[in-house]
């Protein structure tokens, strides 16, 4: 690439400060090798006015949770007017928050396990038990609980049994004070980036995710406790849909640069998307990284393109 000025922003203060700085300690490397000259910066009180005094060539996000995905630093980027790399601050509010985009990708036909989305002020107002029954009534069981808001399965519980939802209402409530209450589906796992590094935005090869049982955040950040396959083993006209869901979701939404669609093909063949993250993961055990490797490309590369094309836009 041409040299550039890249600053990596990782870190914050979200549930996913840790694994933030995994993924940007990663992106830096590799940017690094691409010939960019990188820094590395927290989120906090000093990022405004190093963006100021000291303004990079383009920004690169690497930020997990809270402010780094639900559009509060890229509106700051765009106040200042920084180039980034990623989905613009609009957008990112509108995926960032389950409910609101599943509600979207609903109307547009595609599909996604039927829901409800409590805050917790409801279930104190109408008595916990009798809003907790009729969710039951109305999904089944299993249920998968998860807060509104947030990444890395942080707070995700299945629920198998009437007795185990209010343990499970309580680790939600930890991490949101909405709990979105979905239908479990059964199938296979897979996550499809999709990326924007030339004329279109298109889909990397699909990552199934065989975690054993659910994909929580043990499973998601310790190496080894799953098995990835990409592509994944399904047959060429479910490999096909895969991608062209991804691609309606990512335009559908607003999304831009690169994105990840979770979704399960469930035992009819039909994907049904669980979430769309604005800002995959880049860790040693991520998924987005796992599909650039299959498609023949490097991270760092990858990450090149996107932020010439972040210049451009300026």
């Amino acid at each position: 690439m041409t040299e550039r000025t890249v600053a990596v922003l990782a870190g914050g203060l979200s549930h996913e400060r840790e694994v933030s700085l995994r993924s940007g300690r990663r992106l830096a490397t590799a940017l690094s090798e691409a010939g960019a000259s990188v820094r590395e910066w927290d989120v906090d009180a000093a990022l405004v006015e190093r963006l100021r005094s000291d303004p990079p060539d383009a920004v690169a996000i690497a930020l997990h949770g809270g402010e780094g995905e639900n559009g509060s630093v890229q509106a700051v980027l765009e106040l200042l007017g920084v180039p980034f790399v990623g989905t613009p601050a609009q957008a990112c509010r509108r995926a960032w928050d389950k409910p609101t985009a599943k509600a979207e990708l609903a109307r547009a036909g595609l599909d996604t396990p039927d829901w409800v989305a409590l805050p917790h002020t409801t279930f104190r107002a109408l008595g916990a038990q009798a809003v907790l029954d009729a969710m039951v009534d109305r999904l089944g069981l299993p249920l998968m609980l998860k807060p509104d808001q947030g990444g890395s399965a942080l707070g995700s519980q299945v629920v198998k049994e009437r007795a185990e939802l209010p343990a499970a209402m309580v680790s939600c409530l930890a991490y949101a004070d909405t709990v979105l209450a979905e239908r479990y589906v059964t199938g296979t796992e897979v996550a499809v980036s999709v990326v924007h590094d030339g004329e279109e935005p298109r889909a990397l090869p699909p990552v199934e995710v065989d975690a054993g049982g659910v994909y929580d955040y043990t499973a998601r950040y310790t190496p080894g406790a799953a098995t990835f396959h990409c592509p994944a083993r399904l047959d060429d006209m479910t490999l096909a849909a895969l991608a062209e869901t991804a691609l309606a979701a990512h335009q559908l939404l607003g999304l831009r640069d690169v994105s990840r669609m979770d979704a399960v093909v469930d035992g009819d063949g039909r994907v049904q998307i669980l979430e769309v993250n604005v800002s995959p993961g880049l860790t040693e055990t991520s998924l987005l990284p796992t599909a650039v490797r299959a498609a023949g490309m490097k991270l760092g590369d990858l990450y090149a393109a996107l932020i010439e094309r972040a210049v451009a836009r300026r």
